[in-house]
C-alpha cells in the first residue's frame, strides 16, 4: 500500500536497549536514564524476552526502602515490599511480559496496550527473540499520513472493488484525515461496507458517508388513479 504503515513492524523502534536479569539497580536506574526510556525489556541468557522492567517496578525501593511499613502493609503489599528488597532486572521484572508480534496489525496492537494498561510492548517474533519495542506515539504515526494518499487508497481498494464500473459515480474527499464518499450507488446494501471499510483504513480518522440508492420511480399506476380521482373530483364540482 505505497509504503504506508500497516503492521508493528512498520513503526516500531528497531535499535532497542536490553537488559540481562543480571542486572542491577543502579545500572538499570542509569540505563533508563540515558536513553530517555520508563521501561525495559529483560532477556535470558538465549536472549528471549522474559520480562519487563519499569519505573513502577524500581520505586517501592524508594517507597518502602526505610523498611517501616508494618504487618499490614507487607500483606497488602506484598509484591512491591519483595521488590523493595530486589537488586537485579531478574527480580524486579514484571512477568511473563506482554509483548506483540512483529506482523501484527496496529490496532491489534493498540488493543494490547489499552487491555494491558502499559504505554509500550516488546516486539517479539517467534522464536522469542526481541525484535524491536513499540510506543504509543509509533502507533499514531499512521494518522501524520497525506490525504490524497488516503483518498487514493479508498477509491482503489474500496471503491472500485464494490462498485465496479459504477465507481465514477462515487466522490470521495479526504481532509485532515475525514473521508467523505458522496454519490448514488445501484446496491444500497453495499453502503455500510463501503464506509466500514474505510474507516479501517489506515489514517482515516473518520468516515462521513453520503453515498444514496438510485432515485425511486412513481408507479404509473398510481398516476393513472390519481389523475381519474381528479377527474372525478372534477364532474362533481
Amino acid at each position: 500500500m505505497n509504503g504506508t504503515p500497516t503492521v508493528v513492524n512498520d513503526v516500531m523502534t528497531h535499535r532497542v536497549l536490553a537488559l540481562r536479569t543480571g542486572a542491577v539497580f543502579k545500572d538499570i536506574v542509569q540505563a533508563m536514564q540515558d536513553w530517555r526510556v520508563s521501561a525495559l525489556p529483560v532477556l535470558d541468557d538465549k536472549g528471549v524476552v522474559v520480562g519487563v522492567v519499569s519505573e513502577a517496578d524500581l520505586l517501592p525501593k524508594e517507597q518502602y526502602g526505610d523498611g517501616d511499613i508494618g504487618r499490614y502493609g507487607q500483606l497488602a503489599h506484598l509484591a512491591d515490599v519483595r521488590k523493595a528488597d530486589a537488586v537485579t532486572a531478574g527480580d524486579l521484572m514484571t512477568a511473563p511480559a506482554i509483548t506483540v508480534a512483529p506482523d501484527a496489525t496496529l490496532a491489534q496492537a493498540a488493543r494490547i496496550m489499552a487491555g494491558s494498561r502499559v504505554k509500550r510492548l516488546p516486539v517479539v517474533g517467534r522464536d522469542g527473540l526481541l525484535r524491536g519495542i513499540v510506543s504509543r506515539s509509533d502507533l499514531l504515526k499512521v494518522f501524520l499520513r497525506d490525504d490524497e494518499d488516503i483518498a487514493e487508497e479508498v477509491r482503489r481498494e474500496i471503491v472500485v472493488r464494490l462498485f465496479g464500473r459504477h465507481a465514477d459515480t462515487i466522490r470521495v474527499e479526504v481532509r485532515d484525515g475525514v473521508v467523505s464518499l458522496a454519490g448514488r450507488v445501484r446496491e444500497t446494501l453495499l453502503i455500510t461496507p463501503a464506509a466500514r471499510l474505510a474507516r479501517a483504513v489506515p489514517g482515516v480518522v473518520d468516515v462521513k458517508c453520503a453515498l444514496t440508492g438510485p432515485p425511486r420511480h412513481r408507479d404509473p399506476g398510481s398516476d393513472a388513479d390519481a389523475g381519474r380521482h381528479e377527474a372525478d373530483r372534477a364532474r362533481t364540482a
